[in-house]
């Protein structure tokens, strides 16, 4: 709770630590005296000039006190990021790939963490693990590993044990739009949302959902796969064997056939210079199973916001979202729209900043639940 606190805030004292978790001035004082020995807390700022006694002194985060990695791997890229606890990339490498197979892709994995090993001159053994994300859902017959928006050949791989067995780090793996939401959650404007819902626009369309402050995964990893919930019955055709799901409007794969790109081989940035007015007929075709995916995630889960994001370049997601106006009524409509949907991080690197974050979140994250009881 003590770190929770404070990487919110940037930095506090230890009066201010007591205030905001109700913790006893003299409980905070022996965890923060236990988490500076152990180098996770810092205090070497200035000290705070206040009432009686002597000035305050406020805590901050180590930043060398721990690091993460995290890799994300999709259709025609490979992108390792490390970071350390206070969400700083401290390595980056983006490899264009072309339909990734395990085998090759794993050694080359390995091969980028060698390299940053030699490259990166830090503790290593502070490393909390690594955060894997890839296209789901995972497990489902008929679905998984097969058509445009997942990637071939995976279905029967076990990644976090090859990638664990090789590197000695425990690993874990989840789904776009799940790590997107936990980074967006540590890094972004969901810093202060207890429950929200993340909209990934990435190759295909899906959900990452926190609710209490919590990620919810579901039983198979699969929870918020909204891409395949049927928006227009009778409308296009669905790899996974339906009609009219809302990513064949909604997503990166559906804004490349209506602009002309070609699925296989674009990448986002390309539709940054595609003519407008095929980019905005894409939108004409996109807004309406929008607002129906919005509709449902506020009436399901009550979040406080919803907010939108991906690897669909920023601006192209301002439009997007400059169009949903007005939202249906739902149990969130006594609320602004600002409220209601907001605009997350966007670009190449949101899944991954999100994979380096499983490790911090598991390790960090408090679990209120198990405090009360």
């Amino acid at each position: 709770m003590v770190i929770e606190a404070i990487r919110l805030n940037g930095e506090l004292t230890r009066a201010e630590i007591a205030r905001l978790t109700s913790l006893t001035p003299q409980t905070v004082s022996n965890i923060a005296t236990e988490l500076e020995q152990a180098g996770i807390l810092s205090s070497h700022l200035p000290r705070r000039a206040g009432g009686r006694g002597q000035p305050a002194t406020p805590l901050t985060l180590n930043p060398d006190s721990a690091y993460s990695i995290g890799i994300h791997l999709d259709h025609q890229s490979l992108l390792i990021v490390l970071v350390d606890l206070t969400g700083t990339v401290r390595f980056r490498k983006l490899i264009h790939v072309q339909k990734p197979q395990p085998e090759p892709t794993l050694a080359l994995i390995n091969q980028v963490l060698q390299e940053m090993r030699q490259q990166v001159k830090i503790d290593w053994r502070k490393i909390l693990g690594m955060g894997v994300v890839m296209p789901g859902p995972f497990g489902v017959e008929g679905i998984s590993s097969q058509g445009p928006t997942t990637l071939h050949g995976w279905d029967n791989v076990d990644i976090e044990a090859r990638l664990s067995a090789a590197t000695g780090w425990p690993v874990t793996l989840e789904n776009d739009a799940t790590v997107a939401a936990i980074g967006e959650r540590f890094h972004g404007v969901a810093k202060q949302l207890s429950s929200f819902v993340y909209l990934y626009i990435g190759t295909g369309l899906g959900a990452g959902i926190f609710t209490d402050g919590r990620i919810y995964t579901g039983h198979a990893h699969n929870a918020g796969e909204v891409g395949h919930i049927v928006v227009q019955p009778g409308g296009r055709e669905c790899y996974c064997g339906n009609q009219g799901c809302l990513e064949r409007y909604v997503s990166l794969q559906a804004a490349y056939e209506a602009c002309g790109l070609d699925p296989m081989s674009a990448m986002p940035e390309d539709l940054l210079n595609v003519d407008e007015k095929l980019f905005d007929s894409w939108l004409d075709t996109a807004v309406e199973p929008a607002l129906q995916a919005i509709n449902i995630m506020e009436c399901v889960f009550d979040a406080q916001s919803v907010v939108i994001g991906g690897t669909m370049p920023k601006p192209l997601v301002e439009k997007l979202i400059q169009r949903l106006t007005p939202l249906y009524n739902s149990v969130r409509s006594r609320y602004a729209q600002s409220a209601r949907i907001r605009l997350g991080m966007s670009g190449s690197d949101t899944a991954a900043l999100g994979a380096a974050a499983l490790p911090i979140f598991d390790e960090f994250n408090p679990q209120y639940e198990v405090l009360l009881k």
